[in-house]
Protein backbone atom coordinates (compact mmCIF):
# COMPACT_ATOMS: atom_id res chain seq x y z
CA UNK A 1 0.00 0.00 0.00
CA UNK A 2 1.39 3.39 -0.94
CA UNK A 3 2.19 5.56 2.06
CA UNK A 4 0.99 9.17 2.05
CA UNK A 5 3.45 11.98 1.53
CA UNK A 6 4.70 13.87 4.62
CA UNK A 7 2.47 16.83 3.76
CA UNK A 8 -0.47 14.49 3.29
CA UNK A 9 0.18 12.80 6.61
CA UNK A 10 0.34 16.15 8.38
CA UNK A 11 -2.91 17.28 6.79
CA UNK A 12 -4.62 14.02 7.74
CA UNK A 13 -3.24 14.23 11.27
CA UNK A 14 -4.51 17.77 11.74
CA UNK A 15 -7.91 16.83 10.34
CA UNK A 16 -8.27 13.79 12.57
CA UNK A 17 -6.71 15.08 15.78
CA UNK A 18 -8.58 18.37 16.01
CA UNK A 19 -11.28 16.88 18.26
CA UNK A 20 -8.63 15.04 20.25
CA UNK A 21 -6.67 18.23 20.90
CA UNK A 22 -9.85 20.04 21.87
CA UNK A 23 -10.81 17.23 24.24
CA UNK A 24 -7.38 17.18 25.85
CA UNK A 25 -7.49 20.93 26.43
CA UNK A 26 -10.97 20.70 27.94
CA UNK A 27 -9.85 17.92 30.28
CA UNK A 28 -6.80 19.89 31.35
CA UNK A 29 -8.99 22.85 32.24
CA UNK A 30 -11.45 20.90 34.41
CA UNK A 31 -11.70 21.58 38.12
CA UNK A 32 -12.39 18.93 40.73
CA UNK A 33 -15.27 16.53 40.92
CA UNK A 34 -16.85 14.25 43.45
CA UNK A 35 -17.76 10.68 42.76
CA UNK A 36 -19.82 7.95 44.38
CA UNK A 37 -17.92 4.84 45.42
CA UNK A 38 -19.00 1.30 46.41
CA UNK A 39 -18.30 -0.55 49.65
CA UNK A 40 -15.34 -2.95 49.80
CA UNK A 41 -15.41 -6.54 50.93
CA UNK A 42 -13.26 -7.31 54.01
CA UNK A 43 -10.09 -9.33 53.46
CA UNK A 44 -7.08 -10.54 55.40
CA UNK A 45 -4.10 -8.21 55.43
CA UNK A 46 -0.77 -9.77 54.55
CA UNK A 47 2.44 -8.06 55.72
CA UNK A 48 5.83 -8.34 54.06
CA UNK A 49 9.30 -6.85 53.75
CA UNK A 50 12.06 -6.43 56.31
CA UNK A 51 13.87 -3.74 58.24
CA UNK A 52 16.33 -1.48 56.48
CA UNK A 53 17.45 2.10 55.91
CA UNK A 54 14.75 4.71 55.40
CA UNK A 55 15.81 5.55 51.86
CA UNK A 56 18.86 4.63 49.83
CA UNK A 57 19.43 3.94 46.19
CA UNK A 58 19.73 0.19 46.75
CA UNK A 59 16.00 -0.24 46.30
CA UNK A 60 14.86 0.43 49.86
CA UNK A 61 13.08 3.58 48.67
CA UNK A 62 10.09 1.37 47.90
CA UNK A 63 9.74 0.38 51.56
CA UNK A 64 6.75 1.84 53.33
CA UNK A 65 5.22 1.75 56.81
CA UNK A 66 3.92 -1.62 57.93
CA UNK A 67 0.28 -1.59 59.08
CA UNK A 68 0.19 -1.69 62.86
CA UNK A 69 -2.59 -1.37 65.39
CA UNK A 70 -5.91 0.28 64.64
CA UNK A 71 -5.40 1.91 61.24
CA UNK A 72 -8.69 3.77 61.60
CA UNK A 73 -7.71 5.32 64.93
CA UNK A 74 -4.87 7.64 63.90
CA UNK A 75 -4.90 11.42 63.87
CA UNK A 76 -4.83 11.84 60.07
CA UNK A 77 -7.68 9.41 59.50
CA UNK A 78 -9.66 11.04 62.32
CA UNK A 79 -9.17 14.44 60.68
CA UNK A 80 -10.45 13.14 57.36
CA UNK A 81 -13.46 11.46 58.96
CA UNK A 82 -14.32 14.62 60.88
CA UNK A 83 -14.18 16.66 57.66
CA UNK A 84 -16.50 14.13 56.05
CA UNK A 85 -14.55 13.46 52.86
CA UNK A 86 -11.20 12.27 51.53
CA UNK A 87 -9.56 14.76 49.16
CA UNK A 88 -7.52 13.01 46.48
CA UNK A 89 -5.27 14.77 43.98
CA UNK A 90 -5.74 13.09 40.60
CA UNK A 91 -5.35 13.57 36.87
CA UNK A 92 -8.35 14.11 34.62
CA UNK A 93 -6.49 13.99 31.30
CA UNK A 94 -4.55 10.73 31.57
CA UNK A 95 -6.53 8.12 29.67
CA UNK A 96 -6.69 4.74 31.45
CA UNK A 97 -5.31 6.15 34.73
CA UNK A 98 -7.48 9.19 35.43
CA UNK A 99 -9.61 10.89 32.77
CA UNK A 100 -13.07 12.37 32.54
CA UNK A 101 -15.60 10.18 30.77
CA UNK A 102 -17.48 12.44 28.33
CA UNK A 103 -20.57 10.25 28.57
CA UNK A 104 -21.23 11.07 32.22
CA UNK A 105 -18.61 13.63 33.26
CA UNK A 106 -17.07 11.34 35.89
CA UNK A 107 -13.32 10.91 36.30
CA UNK A 108 -12.40 7.24 35.88
CA UNK A 109 -9.35 5.00 35.59
CA UNK A 110 -6.91 2.73 37.39
CA UNK A 111 -5.66 5.45 39.76
CA UNK A 112 -9.22 6.50 40.51
CA UNK A 113 -10.01 2.94 41.54
CA UNK A 114 -7.16 3.17 44.07
CA UNK A 115 -8.52 6.40 45.55
CA UNK A 116 -12.02 4.94 45.64
CA UNK A 117 -10.87 1.90 47.61
CA UNK A 118 -9.09 4.12 50.17
CA UNK A 119 -12.18 6.28 50.69
CA UNK A 120 -14.27 3.14 51.07
CA UNK A 121 -12.03 1.88 53.87
CA UNK A 122 -12.19 5.19 55.76
CA UNK A 123 -15.94 5.79 55.53
CA UNK A 124 -17.43 2.36 54.75
CA UNK A 125 -19.39 3.20 52.66
CA UNK A 126 -17.97 6.34 51.11
CA UNK A 127 -20.92 7.46 49.03
CA UNK A 128 -20.36 11.15 48.22
CA UNK A 129 -17.30 11.30 50.49
CA UNK A 130 -14.50 11.15 47.93
CA UNK A 131 -13.46 14.48 46.43
CA UNK A 132 -11.33 14.19 43.30
CA UNK A 133 -9.30 17.35 42.88
CA UNK A 134 -7.60 17.68 39.50
CA UNK A 135 -3.97 18.72 39.87
CA UNK A 136 -0.85 18.90 37.70
CA UNK A 137 2.22 16.76 38.28
CA UNK A 138 4.12 19.78 39.62
CA UNK A 139 1.39 20.43 42.21
CA UNK A 140 1.47 17.00 43.79
CA UNK A 141 4.05 17.59 46.53
CA UNK A 142 3.20 21.24 47.38
CA UNK A 143 -0.50 20.45 47.81
CA UNK A 144 0.29 17.49 50.05
CA UNK A 145 2.68 19.56 52.13
CA UNK A 146 0.21 22.40 52.72
CA UNK A 147 -2.70 20.07 53.46
CA UNK A 148 -4.87 21.03 50.48
CA UNK A 149 -5.17 17.35 49.56
CA UNK A 150 -4.92 14.19 51.66
CA UNK A 151 -3.47 11.82 49.08
CA UNK A 152 -2.09 11.80 45.55
CA UNK A 153 -3.34 9.02 43.29
CA UNK A 154 -1.76 10.34 40.10
CA UNK A 155 0.83 7.91 38.65
CA UNK A 156 3.47 9.20 41.08
CA UNK A 157 6.90 7.56 41.06
CA UNK A 158 8.42 6.70 44.44
CA UNK A 159 12.04 7.80 44.83
CA UNK A 160 14.46 8.87 47.52
CA UNK A 161 14.24 12.61 46.85
CA UNK A 162 10.48 12.56 47.24
CA UNK A 163 10.72 10.54 50.46
CA UNK A 164 12.54 13.54 51.92
CA UNK A 165 9.41 15.63 51.38
CA UNK A 166 6.41 13.31 51.65
CA UNK A 167 5.53 9.71 52.50
CA UNK A 168 4.37 6.90 50.23
CA UNK A 169 2.28 3.78 50.42
CA UNK A 170 3.64 0.43 49.35
CA UNK A 171 4.06 0.17 45.58
CA UNK A 172 0.74 -0.45 43.83
CA UNK A 173 2.04 -0.65 40.26
CA UNK A 174 5.45 -1.15 38.62
CA UNK A 175 5.53 1.13 35.60
CA UNK A 176 8.47 2.04 33.40
CA UNK A 177 9.41 5.02 31.26
CA UNK A 178 9.23 4.74 27.47
CA UNK A 179 8.97 7.10 24.48
CA UNK A 180 6.10 7.82 22.09
CA UNK A 181 6.94 9.05 18.58
CA UNK A 182 5.27 9.41 15.20
CA UNK A 183 4.49 6.11 13.50
CA UNK A 184 6.38 7.18 10.35
CA UNK A 185 9.03 9.35 12.04
CA UNK A 186 11.92 6.97 11.33
CA UNK A 187 12.80 6.89 15.04
CA UNK A 188 13.28 3.29 16.08
CA UNK A 189 15.36 3.41 19.25
CA UNK A 190 16.77 5.70 21.91
CA UNK A 191 19.77 6.60 19.77
CA UNK A 192 17.34 8.02 17.22
CA UNK A 193 16.20 10.65 19.72
CA UNK A 194 19.40 12.66 19.26
CA UNK A 195 18.54 16.24 18.24
CA UNK A 196 14.83 15.44 18.61
CA UNK A 197 12.46 17.50 20.75
CA UNK A 198 11.14 15.20 23.46
CA UNK A 199 8.41 16.47 25.78
CA UNK A 200 7.72 15.49 29.37
CA UNK A 201 5.76 17.29 32.08
CA UNK A 202 7.70 19.69 34.27
CA UNK A 203 8.14 18.60 37.88
CA UNK A 204 8.42 14.91 36.96
CA UNK A 205 11.26 12.41 36.93
CA UNK A 206 10.58 11.77 33.22
CA UNK A 207 12.22 14.95 31.94
CA UNK A 208 15.29 14.32 34.11
CA UNK A 209 15.56 10.72 32.93
CA UNK A 210 15.41 11.49 29.21
CA UNK A 211 18.21 14.06 29.60
CA UNK A 212 20.35 11.49 31.40
CA UNK A 213 19.71 8.57 29.04
CA UNK A 214 19.94 10.54 25.78
CA UNK A 215 21.85 13.79 26.47
CA UNK A 216 21.60 14.78 22.80
CA UNK A 217 17.81 14.93 22.93
CA UNK A 218 16.26 18.39 23.19
CA UNK A 219 14.07 18.51 26.33
CA UNK A 220 10.70 20.23 26.07
CA UNK A 221 8.50 20.72 29.12
CA UNK A 222 4.76 21.24 29.42
CA UNK A 223 2.25 21.43 32.24
CA UNK A 224 1.08 17.83 31.92
CA UNK A 225 0.95 14.85 29.60
CA UNK A 226 -2.00 16.16 27.61
CA UNK A 227 -0.13 19.40 26.93
CA UNK A 228 2.86 17.36 25.71
CA UNK A 229 0.55 15.43 23.39
CA UNK A 230 -0.83 18.69 21.99
CA UNK A 231 2.73 19.86 21.23
CA UNK A 232 3.45 16.51 19.56
CA UNK A 233 0.30 16.64 17.46
CA UNK A 234 1.01 20.23 16.43
CA UNK A 235 4.55 19.37 15.32
CA UNK A 236 6.21 21.31 18.15
CA UNK A 237 7.67 18.15 19.72
CA UNK A 238 8.99 15.00 18.07
CA UNK A 239 8.01 12.71 20.88
CA UNK A 240 6.67 12.33 24.40
CA UNK A 241 8.45 10.44 27.16
CA UNK A 242 6.74 9.31 30.33
CA UNK A 243 5.44 6.14 31.95
CA UNK A 244 4.33 3.28 29.72
CA UNK A 245 0.87 3.38 31.27
CA UNK A 246 0.38 7.01 30.26
CA UNK A 247 1.82 6.51 26.79
CA UNK A 248 -0.49 3.54 26.17
CA UNK A 249 -3.45 5.83 26.80
CA UNK A 250 -2.06 8.57 24.54
CA UNK A 251 -1.29 6.16 21.69
CA UNK A 252 -4.79 4.69 21.94
CA UNK A 253 -6.17 8.12 21.04
CA UNK A 254 -3.91 8.89 18.05
CA UNK A 255 -3.42 6.42 15.16
CA UNK A 256 -0.22 8.22 14.09
CA UNK A 257 1.49 7.67 17.45
CA UNK A 258 3.42 4.60 18.50
CA UNK A 259 5.34 3.66 21.65
CA UNK A 260 8.91 2.58 20.89
CA UNK A 261 9.37 -1.14 21.45
CA UNK A 262 12.34 -0.82 23.79
CA UNK A 263 13.15 -1.88 27.31
CA UNK A 264 12.10 0.48 30.08
CA UNK A 265 14.37 3.51 30.20
CA UNK A 266 13.88 3.53 33.96
CA UNK A 267 11.73 1.75 36.51
CA UNK A 268 8.84 3.91 37.73
CA UNK A 269 7.21 2.31 40.79
CA UNK A 270 3.91 3.99 41.66
CA UNK A 271 2.92 4.79 45.23
CA UNK A 272 0.08 6.75 46.79
CA UNK A 273 1.56 10.05 48.02
CA UNK A 274 0.72 11.28 51.54
CA UNK A 275 1.87 14.13 53.78
CA UNK A 276 5.01 13.05 55.64
CA UNK A 277 3.32 13.48 59.03
CA UNK A 278 0.33 11.27 58.19
CA UNK A 279 1.92 7.89 58.88
CA UNK A 280 -1.36 6.40 60.10
CA UNK A 281 -2.97 7.24 56.74
CA UNK A 282 -0.11 5.48 54.93
CA UNK A 283 -0.65 2.42 57.10
CA UNK A 284 -4.35 2.41 56.29
CA UNK A 285 -3.61 2.66 52.57
CA UNK A 286 -1.26 -0.32 52.83
CA UNK A 287 -4.06 -2.32 54.44
CA UNK A 288 -6.32 -1.35 51.54
CA UNK A 289 -3.76 -2.49 48.96
CA UNK A 290 -3.48 -5.88 50.63
CA UNK A 291 -7.25 -6.19 50.79
CA UNK A 292 -7.41 -5.43 47.07
CA UNK A 293 -4.88 -8.18 46.43
CA UNK A 294 -6.83 -10.70 48.49
CA UNK A 295 -10.29 -10.00 47.08
CA UNK A 296 -9.22 -9.46 43.47
CA UNK A 297 -10.15 -5.78 43.13
CA UNK A 298 -6.63 -4.79 42.06
CA UNK A 299 -6.60 -7.44 39.34
CA UNK A 300 -10.08 -6.49 38.17
CA UNK A 301 -9.03 -2.85 37.88
CA UNK A 302 -5.85 -3.69 35.97
CA UNK A 303 -7.71 -5.99 33.59
CA UNK A 304 -10.30 -3.31 32.90
CA UNK A 305 -8.07 -0.28 32.42
CA UNK A 306 -4.51 -1.26 31.55
CA UNK A 307 -4.28 -4.77 30.17
CA UNK A 308 -6.18 -4.10 26.89
CA UNK A 309 -3.65 -1.40 25.87
CA UNK A 310 -0.47 -2.74 27.47
CA UNK A 311 -1.33 -6.26 26.28
CA UNK A 312 0.58 -7.95 29.08
CA UNK A 313 -0.70 -9.69 32.23
CA UNK A 314 -0.45 -7.50 35.28
CA UNK A 315 0.55 -8.56 38.77
CA UNK A 316 0.22 -6.48 41.90
CA UNK A 317 3.65 -5.81 43.47
CA UNK A 318 4.34 -7.42 46.83
CA UNK A 319 4.57 -4.84 49.62
CA UNK A 320 7.93 -4.00 51.15
CA UNK A 321 7.96 -2.53 54.64
CA UNK A 322 10.68 -1.40 57.02
CA UNK A 323 10.33 2.27 57.99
Amino acid sequence: MKRPSPSGRLARRRTWTGPVVALLLVLAACGYDETTVPSPDPATVEAGGDDGPSCTNDGSQVRSYAPEGDVLGGDAVARIRKRGRLVAGVAADTFLLGSRDPSDGQIKGFDIDMATAIADRIFAPATGKLELRVITAAERIPLLEDGTIDIVARNMTVNCDRWQQIAFSAIYYDAGQKVLVGRDSGIEDIAGLADKRICAPGGTTSIQNIQTIQPEAIPVTAGDNSACMVLFQNGEADGVSTDDTVLAGLAAQDPYAVVLDTDFLTAEPYGIGVNADDVDLVQLINVVLEEMRADGRWQDSYDRWLRPSLQVPGKQPRPQYGR
